[in-house]
């Protein structure tokens, strides 16, 4: 089955603008095109375009993403390379979950708190209850260490 690039840009929810970005920029050059110049793609190339939506989602730059393109095209001869890429993006999705777990808990103990205020009419109920809840600065500030 072949899609257009506006069946794609609607199958995937982006932009058909992103779609040609991706195509100037070199990601798409497995696509055809018709008899009048309009790109056609087909489940293959769908299956692909997801793998790049994953890649740029997970943070790779444009150029990287380029790369693997570049050594898909080069056949068995890259898997090595290939394999390796994605164990790194591997390593670094993992790490990204860590930090947003992190976020995670201080967004809940924000929310809890707020929650809590509102249900007793005022912040002041966490003040005078001599067991004000503390916020899990640990972690947090760990990561800002290592950004920073």
């Amino acid at each position: 089955m072949n899609f257009t690039i506006g069946q794609i840009a609607e199958k995937m929810n982006i932009s058909t603008y992103t779609l040609r970005y991706y195509e100037r920029e070199g990601l798409l050059p497995f696509v055809k095109r018709n008899e009048n110049g309009i790109r056609v793609f087909d489940e293959a190339d769908l299956e692909f375009l997801h793998v790049i939506y994953c890649l740029k989602n997970t943070g790779m730059s444009i150029k990287d993403i380029r790369t693997f393109i570049d050594w898909t095209k080069e056949g068995d001869s890259s898997i090595q390379k290939r394999c390796e890429m994605f164990g790194q993006r591997k390593e670094e999705v993992e790490r990204q979950i860590e930090e947003l777990k992190v976020y995670q808990e201080c967004i809940e103990f924000k929310y809890n708190y707020y929650k809590r205020a509102l249900e007793a009419g005022s912040e002041e109920i966490h003040q005078n209850d001599g067991e004000a809840p503390k916020m899990p600065l640990g972690k947090l500030a760990k990561l800002s260490k290592l950004e920073g």
